[in-house]
């Protein structure tokens, strides 16, 4: 399956942004869906998963209750919408699928996907 991430930009503090991974060559519903991100000078961290079914969801304690990931499976895309956005969040925000069951939320390591969008850009600035 081929990852394309698309949505980033600048946009102020406080202000929402929603980012969208769309899927091609096979089916999103085959795979739980991630969103991690990576700073400069920093590791790739776990923002948010979602199952294949869309109906469990984890998230990084940094993001809860500011961002929501989800998924139109008939649309073959997944979402991360942003609200209440801070400095901290800038980083290139990558998307990922993970082969698992179809109840099963895909984990917060990297290595627990299997394919990987190129990323998009996030600022976040006054």
């Amino acid at each position: 399956v081929q990852l394309q991430a698309s949505g980033g930009g600048l946009v102020q503090p406080g202000g929402s942004l929603r980012l969208s991974c769309a899927a091609s060559g096979r089916t999103l519903s085959n795979y739980g869906m991630g969103w991690f991100r990576q700073a400069p000078g920093k590791e790739r961290e776990f923002v948010a998963a979602i199952s294949r079914s869309g109906g469990s969801t984890r998230y990084a304690d940094s993001v809860k209750g500011r961002f929501t990931i989800s998924r139109d499976n008939a649309k073959n895309t997944a979402y991360l919408q942003m609200d209440s956005l801070k400095p901290g969040d800038t980083a290139v925000y990558y998307c990922a699928a993970a082969t698992v069951p179809w109840v099963t939320t895909p984990g917060v390591t990297t290595s627990g996907y299997n394919y990987w969008g190129q990323g998009t850009l996030v600022t976040v600035s006054s």
